[in-house]
């Protein structure tokens, strides 16, 4: 696992192994904890940022590269 310093400055370890296929690049599982007990959210590995955010379908969309991850589960009538 990486160690970078998250947005607020705190310790988050970035799982390089763990990862979702985007748009652009890989979306990486963050954790609090070295131990991954802890889910802290998604790095983005084509800009190498935090600022993402997922919506209640399960997609990841990187508010720097318009990175993007398809949903976990679709359904026609959200189309």
């Amino acid at each position: 696992m990486h160690e970078r310093t998250g947005p607020e400055g705190e310790t988050l370890y970035v799982d390089r192994e763990d990862g979702d296929i985007g748009t652009k690049g890989p979306f990486y599982v963050v954790y609090l904890d070295t131990d991954r007990e802890r889910r802290w959210g998604y790095f983005c590995g084509n800009c190498e940022t935090f600022n993402n955010a997922m919506d209640s379908m399960g997609r990841i969309r990187c508010n720097d590269c318009s990175n993007l991850r398809k949903a976990e589960e679709w359904d026609a009538a959200h189309e």
